[in-house]
């Protein structure tokens, strides 16, 4: 009985097949039931059929999908909405029920707002139906007709000449779709309710009398706030659908205008429409008009359909768009979910790239999920930017770096003209200025004070300036950094050591790395760069920001030794607790002081209980008892201070995307999120009291040590060969100073963060190399790009979409590059000098808790981090990953715990007296990598990390032609492009 069965489906499924091959569709009455569906769908896609190479029409319809051309560039989104027809009062009335710009938003039950957008979810079955519209309605494209009425006109006419349709019928159909539209506006939602109910009280006009849309828009419509979320140059599409009594078969029909107009009150937002989907049709389901009515919205939406839409020449190149979007549709079982729960609108979907290579995919030839390795390498291939081409022409680098450079030189500085950039200038600063008094003052321990905080201060301001001003990469911040500072205390060590000149001994010292980095910069060696993978920077970055953020706690802990707490108090000793003044016997010496104290006072020696501890420094006493060294509270408020203001500053900058306030609120709280941190815990502090620890900055210009001038000169204090002996140390901070300032610009550069204006590596470490040399003859500190400070003011700069679609996430649009926030902070740097009246207000650990943030925020935003945790985390608890899902656990942890060790190795050499050494270890990272191959494979380094240049030539770019550059995951991960991730590190 089954094989009889059978057979009888085998040979109906393949007269029905014969039948579809042949251009034969038969037309059942009604909507088409759900058997007659799977069968009308092209034959070459089902898995029983062997792709035919594809045909002209075929072909074309491909051209469609995946042309790009400068019309595309400049077509914008749809707004689409759906009407549907309902009663009020007995008179029939379109009403808007939906609307979609990307995500859906209904109008709720109530009425009486929009619903938050959600993601469409449709009915299999809808899909179906909306395909079997496109095959038997009416399609009209390129309608040339100004006026609603018009339009219905046009299509009623084709309808007589392709069905058997009455005058009548016509007649009731351009009567029903030129009824009134009740839009749902939330502002006017009153007056809209007065107008149905005007409406409603009118007669039932003649069918012979039609109601004209108004060829206006309506002044509602025209101040509608909604309008401000529609992105420029949108256009729109109107969707009804509705029953009715005077049909018997439904009536659709698609319509695209040649050129868009603006249909009166057709639309809620006053868009000129460029498409009409009309469906009319008998009671019978109500729910499966909505359902089609959604169907087709939503496709609208779809960027890959809509272009179709706008470019098809014919009904078939429609529903070949329908039946792609049908291959890229999920199902989801019914009773496996709830499915009035809605679908929040992810942070991440599939680019239109991504989409077309996977229906292009479609039409190859691979069986059995095969395809080429290289396509799992791709993903991780790196594209070597034109700024690190290697070139054998000398100062070639250069030279190409200046060309690329000038033509944006003016704009850097025009570009600067918005309000985020006066925020970038204050926070940046703060920060620069804290940098350099805590360098400063760790600078003039080490060397006795032969450059100290002045010297750190106007070393800033001069290099800083100039760098910005002539630099490639003007967004980079210049400072004195931790490896160089442990340099110098070495070098000062050696030559009290020997007895030699420590300025002089330097400058030659600084004229050697100059040369060096000259010879470097000649031979265009900043290509080099390409071999610092993930790897390198993050285990700089990391390396870095744990450093800053010991840095902060330890000098938080220090307050300690200043501002003590009074641990193991007991109450019981409250009599023992004071502090008193003793003046002790003196003779002629200090008769004047108490003469002038009786004057003042008018107070007998024997009693100093009033004076205070100035006052009895000032007599010539000492202050006794177990209270003197306490001072109640201070060391306390310092650590609220502290974390304070870290944990506001992250709060403020997560601000920026909470549903609070306003869109601009919100942005410029974000932007101003620092400097608001600062003013607000500087006038809690102001409040409270206290007297914690303030920022302190020189007020007059000299040196530091008074026995150094402004210039070094470069004979006469040590022996003539030790110009010569300055050579090999040089070698060791030329190669730091390289290794600092190259992964910085890595770090700066890369192609996430969407800069526009080009890099110039080359052109930046030869700025240096000059500036060394200023720097050596002044006597002022070393300077190179700071990491931490410089992401922090890229962070800072970050652009981010101000209009976007409702439910859609802002989109990064890269990074405000301009010289002028630099050029600004290193102008108010040298002016800090004049500027410490006002600077004494900010306590110190509220600039410690802004650096602890930025180190924190650092190490939480880099893979490592995230890679570090999966160590203490089980596998059915750990996040969805996409390098979990192509690389083993088991080698993810090795790799894990190498970066780890290479981590813990820097930090001892870098505490030890072994930091001399430092350099190199920095340097043999890029080795450690390039050993890592004989560990893993190219395809996991491809996920963890990058490949290396010469593998991506050897090994992936013969390959290519042959290969169909996608991967097979269908996760919304493998579509996530890289996050602008702002990496910020310190030194």
């Amino acid at each position: 009985m089954k094989l009889e069965e059978n057979s009888r489906f085998l040979d109906y499924r393949d007269s029905e097949l014969q039948h579809l091959q042949n251009g034969n569709i038969r037309h059942t009455g009604g909507l088409r039931s759900r058997s007659s569906i799977i069968l009308s769908q092209e034959p070459s896609r089902s898995i029983f059929h062997c792709r035919a190479p594809p045909t002209a029409e075929e072909t074309e319809v491909k051209f469609h999908v995946g042309e790009q051309d400068e019309e595309d560039a400049d077509r914008n989104l749809l707004f689409t909405q759906l009407n549907e027809l309902v009663t009020v009062h007995e008179d029939p009335i379109w009403k808007e029920t939906a609307r979609w710009i990307k995500f859906e938003e209904k109008t709720e039950d109530g009425g009486e707002r929009w619903s938050r957008p959600h993601v469409t979810t449709l009915t299999l079955h809808s899909l179906f139906e909306l395909r079997m519209c496109f095959e038997r309605g009416i399609i009209s494209l390129d309608a040339e007709n100004t006026t609603f009425k018009g339009l219905v006109e046009h299509i009623l006419k084709q309808r007589i000449s392709s069905v058997s349709a009455t005058a009548e019928e016509n007649e009731n159909i351009l009567h029903t779709l030129l009824q009134g539209h009740v839009h749902h506006i939330k502002k006017t939602y009153r007056k809209v309710i007065k107008d149905v109910f005007k409406l409603s009280e009118k007669k039932a006009s003649p069918k012979t009398t039609l109601l004209e849309i108004p060829e206006k828009p309506s002044r509602e419509q025209l101040k509608n706030k909604f309008r401000k979320k529609i992105p420029c140059g949108t256009e729109a599409a109107n969707v009804l659908v509705g029953e009715v009594d005077f049909l018997t078969q439904p009536f659709a029909a698609f319509i695209r205008l040649k050129d868009a107009a603006v249909f009166g009150t057709l639309t809620e937002v006053a868009l000129p429409t460029r498409f009409i989907f009309i469906l009319l049709g008998p009671r019978r389901n109500t729910k499966s008009y909505h359902e089609i009515g959604r169907a087709i919205a939503t496709l609208l939406t779809d960027e890959l359909f809509r272009k179709i839409a706008y470019k098809a020449l014919n009904r078939d190149e429609l529903i070949a768009g329908i039946d792609d979007f049908l291959d890229e549709v999920a199902v989801l079982p019914p009773g496996k979910w709830d499915p009035t729960v809605r679908i929040q609108p992810p942070k991440f979907v599939p680019s239109v790239h991504k989409r077309q290579a996977m229906l292009q995919r479609v039409s190859n030839n691979h069986c059995n999920g095969k395809h080429h390795d290289t396509e799992k390498l791709a993903h991780g291939h790196s594209h070597v930017s034109e700024e690190l081409l290697k070139t054998t022409k000398c100062f070639g680098g250069l030279i190409k770096d200046v060309k690329r450079k000038a033509p944006w030189y003016w704009s850097d500085f025009y570009d600067a003209l918005n309000l985020q950039c006066f925020a970038s200038i204050l926070f940046i600063y703060l920060a620069t200025a804290t940098n350099a008094i805590t360098f400063g003052g760790m600078l003039g321990d080490a060397t006795d004070n032969m450059q100290g905080v002045l010297e750190n201060f106007i070393g800033t301001a001069i290099c800083g300036g100039i760098f910005c001003l002539f630099s490639g990469q003007p967004l980079t911040i210049m400072s004195s950094t931790g490896p160089v500072l442990v340099f110098e205390r070495l070098l000062y060590s050696f030559s009290k050591d020997y007895n030699f000149e420590y300025l002089e001994f330097r400058l030659w010292i600084g004229l050697w790395v100059a040369f060096y980095c000259i010879i470097l910069v000649a031979t265009n060696a900043a290509y080099l760069v390409q071999y610092f993978t993930r790897f390198t920077e993050e285990s700089f970055c990391a390396l870095i920001s744990c450093i800053f953020i010991y840095d902060a706690m330890k000098k938080m802990l220090n307050l300690a030794d200043h501002f003590p707490v009074n641990w193991k108090y007991k109450i019981d000793n409250i009599t023992q607790y004071n502090c008193k003044c003793s003046l002790i016997e003196m003779g002629n010496e200090s008769s004047s002081n108490f003469t002038l104290y009786d004057s003042y006072y008018n107070m007998n020696m024997q009693e100093p209980i009033n004076l205070t501890q100035e006052q009895c420094i000032h007599l010539g006493g000492h202050l006794e008892g177990s209270s003197c060294t306490y001072i109640p509270d201070v060391f306390l408020m310092s650590i609220i201070l502290f974390v304070g203001t870290s944990l506001c500053t992250e709060y403020l900058k997560s601000f920026q995307t909470s549903r609070y306030l306003s869109t601009s609120i919100r942005k410029l709280t974000g932007d101003f999120s620092v400097i608001l941190t600062i003013v607000i815990f500087c006038v809690i502090d102001v409040i409270c009291g206290l007297e914690t620890p303030k920022l302190v900055v020189p007020n007059e210009i000299k040196p530091t040590n008074p026995n150094r001038g402004w210039f070094v000169y470069p004979f006469g204090g040590n022996p003539w060969w030790v110009c010569l002996l300055s050579g090999i140390p040089a070698i060791l901070i030329t190669i730091l100073l390289f290794m600092d300032q190259q992964i910085t610009a890595v770090i700066l550069n890369r192609k996430e963060y969407k800069l526009k204006k080009g890099a110039g590596l080359h052109l930046d470490f030869f700025c240096i190399s000059l500036l060394i040399i200023l720097t050596s003859f002044m006597g002022l500190p070393w300077y190179v790009s700071a990491t931490v400070i410089s992401l922090a003011h890229m962070n800072s700069l970050k652009m981010e979409s101000t209009l976007s679609a409702p439910g859609e996430q802002p989109q990064f649009l890269g990074i405000r590059e301009q010289r002028v926030t630099g050029l600004a902070v290193f102008i108010l740097t040298g002016m800090s000098v004049f500027l410490s009246p006002v600077l004494k207000y900010i306590p110190m650990p509220v600039l410690y808790g802004i650096f602890l943030h930025m180190g924190v925020a650092a190490l939480r935003s880099i893979q490592f981090t995230e890679r570090l945790k999966l160590l203490f985390i089980p596998p059915k608890h750990q996040p969805d990953l996409i390098y979990l899902r192509h690389v083993p656990l088991r080698k993810v942890h090795i790799f894990t715990i190498i970066q780890l060790t290479c981590l813990i190795i820097l930090w001892i050499l870098k505490s030890t007296a072994a930091a001399i050494i430092f350099p190199l270890m920095l340097l043999a990272l890029a080795g450690i990598r390039k050993a890592m191959e004989y560990i893993f494979s190219l395809h996991d380094l491809s996920w963890l990390d990058d490949i290396l240049p010469e593998k991506i030539v050897t090994d992936i770019k013969p390959k290519m032609e042959d290969s169909d550059s996608t991967d097979s995951e269908d996760s919304e991960l493998k579509y996530q492009e890289k996050s602008p991730e702002i990496n910020i590190s310190v030194n």
